[in-house]
């Protein structure tokens, strides 16, 4: 079902929260329907869902492919209950040249069964009216003006007080429309980002932004520098409400890969200080092509490779960044049960380059464009069918040999433990005790040329059975002989051996307990 709000002009971010509480009140939870799907021929070409039927149709060149499938409503994106894929409208491109449009419905059983999406300009308006049983124009138009005339009360009542308020405090200022540099301020009285997503959680684990303000925030961030580059595109520190956010840059050709970390980042209940601080997804046009952002906090230490290389660290904060690593490690690989419940998730490109260092020294874990999901229900693996592979000096021996049970969900897990014990080894190296540290280098720097195909890694991972070197000074050093035997039960050839992240997280914790390290 589809519901539209009409705004009043000059809203505020405390409006659109106030509008999106409303929305999410009134929205419908629709039950297990049945669908059509194309690719079920042992299920009688039928597949049940929580969530939606769609009916996509893709075309190349002069050939149209009608694809029927369901669309689970722990995938949708955004929320559980808005799918900006089933909501968008328009002809969408890919990068092989076709181009595909999807229509989704939930009225009733095998609903999608006779919908043949056609192929249409890009619309203006923010919704359509489909074949597929969505909501209709004259039916939108009464719960629209039901719900936006009390709401446009409430924004003139809350906007008189707030200017009345904000005259009293200081002089007016006048901004620049949201093309220019964003405010130097936090607007509606200091409110903070952390404030906001602290009042749109309300409890339920959810992340990130109300979905009405990140349909727009793209426009209102002043992007002030680059700071890092990746195949996908560019990172940029960005001012929005006075605040300091990261934002990062796809290109339209990553659509699928910024659509994937999004909804990745979106996961009920994953929200925690070791996990990367999301945000706001949303794309802005600059003119000549759609950008697709992904707004996240901002570390302005940067991430642990860059801060490795900088400086070195003391034992407590090598300690402390080794144990919030397995801690934010542990927290994804953990499946929370219940209704608001949590899946597992495992990584699959840890790497010192997306662990982002914090002000006070500890550490998050980034980048979630690769991690899949397990589906505990039929016990499997969400894994994208993209070209995208992990970083290869950080592959598991099983990665390399191609060995790794793709249906098994742990095998994942198993290989993001593989990759934390080289994280921890890096850290270990550039600890500094009584002025000896090592200086920084990458795993497998004596072994490995700087840009390793998989073939050179497998050789020197799996066929000569590699490690890095651990200097024998690091056996007389009680930190240090702790990290070392982390490691090595990190990096065992036989995936099984291995530590999980729980277990790390504990061995760690009980060192800094002993040792009082704050």
């Amino acid at each position: 079902m589809k519901i539209n709000v009409i705004m009043c002009g000059g809203t505020t971010s405390i409006i659109v929260f106030i509008t999106f509480i409303i929305l999410i009140q009134t929205s419908s939870i629709v039950n297990g329907i049945k669908c059509y799907c194309d690719i079920c021929a042992d299920d009688n070409n039928t597949c049940t869902t929580d969530g939606f039927c769609f009916a996509s149709s893709t075309r190349k060149d002069d050939t149209i492919i009608h694809d029927y499938r369901c669309y689970d409503k722990e995938t949708v994106f955004p929320s559980s209950d808005f799918s900006a894929w089933c909501n968008d409208d328009g002809v969408h491109g890919s990068p092989d040249g076709s181009e595909f449009v999807i229509e989704c419905c939930q009225h009733a059983n095998y609903c999608n069964r006779d919908i043949k999406p056609f192929f249409r300009p890009q619309m203006a308006d923010s919704y359509r009216v489909t074949s597929a049983g969505g909501v209709g124009a004259w039916s939108t138009w009464k719960v629209a003006l039901t719900i936006a005339l009390p709401i446009c009360g409430i924004c003139i009542v809350v906007m008189i007080i707030y200017h009345v308020h904000l005259s009293r405090q200081r002089p007016a200022r006048h901004f620049p429309d949201d093309s220019m540099e964003a405010p130097d301020q936090p607007i509606l009285g200091g409110v903070t980002i952390r404030d906001m997503l602290e009042m749109t959680t309300s409890g339920s684990g959810s992340v990130g932004l109300p979905l009405l303000v990140q349909r727009s925030i793209a426009r209102q961030i002043q992007l002030v520098e680059t700071i890092g580059k990746g195949r996908f595109g560019e990172v940029w520190r960005g001012r929005w409400r006075g605040e300091n956010v990261a934002v990062k840059i796809f290109s339209s050709r990553e659509e699928r890969s910024w659509f994937r970390e999004a909804e990745i980042y979106q996961t009920v209940m994953l929200r925690h200080d070791n996990i990367l601080g999301f945000i706001a997804a949303d794309n802005k046009d600059n003119g000549t092509w759609t950008q697709l952002w992904l707004i996240t906090d901002y570390h302005e230490k940067g991430s642990l490779f860059d801060f490795l290389n900088r400086t070195t660290v003391d034992v407590d904060v090598m300690i402390k960044m080794a144990h919030t690593m397995a801690t934010g490690l542990a927290h994804l690989h953990m499946e929370i049960v219940g209704t608001q419940g949590k899946p597992a998730i495992a990584h699959r490109d840890l790497k010192s380059k997306n662990i982002l260092v914090k002000i006070n020294g500890t550490c998050a874990i980034g980048d979630l464009g690769l991690a899949v999901r397990h589906d505990v229900i039929t016990d499997t693996v969400d894994i994208q069918l993209n070209n995208r592979v992990g970083t290869k000096r950080y592959m598991a021996p099983e990665v390399l040999e191609e060995t790794i049970n793709m249906n098994h969900f742990d095998s994942f897990k198993r290989a993001d433990v593989y990759a934390l014990g080289l994280i921890l080894w890096e850290i270990s190296r550039r600890c500094n005790v009584s002025g000896m540290h090592e200086e920084y280098q990458l795993p497998f720097y004596d072994v490995a040329p700087s840009d390793p195909t998989i073939e050179e890694m497998r050789k020197v991972v799996c066929i000569d059975r590699h490690r890095p070197t651990i200097p024998n000074k690091w056996c007389t050093i009680e930190a240090l002989a702790l990290m070392s035997k982390v490691m090595k039960e990190c990096w065992y050839h036989n995936a099984g051996a291995r530590l999980t992240a729980l277990r790390i997280k504990k061995s760690i914790a009980s060192y800094i307990a002993l040792n009082g390290i704050k």
